[in-house]
């Protein structure tokens, strides 16, 4: 079981990717792990790389902006017969893609 103290212990987590999303070059990805909380069972790390994977070459209109950081929520992208949301953002001038959040539909 993962508990609040457990979970402000966890570090985020960083990956190499090769990716364009919004005609930028991103070659990290950073994981928060906020999904362990609620979707540790139905998540994993290998899952979120798949997910973000299939951004590549799309451009997506951000949710919501506060400089310098654009959020999205991407639904119902399907990996495997399963659907799953994405909670993401980019940074301006950065090469990273975070990931907020993440679960099954």
């Amino acid at each position: 079981m993962v508990t609040f103290g457990s979970l402000f212990m966890m570090k985020r987590r960083e990956y190499a990717i090769s990716i364009v999303v919004n005609q930028k070059k991103i070659t990290k990805l950073i994981i928060d792990p906020h999904f362990e909380e609620k979707h540790a069972a139905s998540i994993t790390d290998d899952i979120i790389i798949e997910l973000v994977k299939t951004l590549d070459g799309q451009f997506i209109e951000p949710d919501d902006e506060n400089l310098p950081f654009s959020y999205f929520s991407t639904d119902k992208i399907e990996l495997n017969g399963k659907f799953y949301k994405l909670v993401w953002l980019l940074e301006d001038d950065q090469i990273y893609i975070g990931v907020v959040n993440a679960y099954r539909r």
